[in-house]
């Protein structure tokens, strides 16, 4: 299999990974692949992908942000029994 003919694996530009216990918790951001910061809420990611030039993203949208560990609503740790 030649390059070209390999799968292309496309990253979101927003990357949000799984939520930190913390005191307030919190979630990393990447954005294009680099760290941008901690996002204590779904208006911090928006803030992100605004300075990043992503106006208007569609949170909902897979090829502008991937949500590892939760959807853009799972904010806590979630601690299963």
């Amino acid at each position: 299999m030649t390059e070209s003919e390999s799968p292309q694996v496309r990253v979101a530009p927003l990357v949000v990974l799984p939520v930190q216990e913390a005191d307030p918790p919190f979630r990393l951001v990447e954005v294009h692949g680099e760290l941008a910061g901690k996002a204590f809420s779904l208006q911090d990611v928006y803030a992100y992908a605004f300075a990043a030039g992503l106006r208007g993203a569609d949170m909902d949208d897979p090829a502008v942000v991937q949500w590892l560990g939760g959807d853009q609503y799972t904010w806590r740790v979630r601690h299963w029994r």
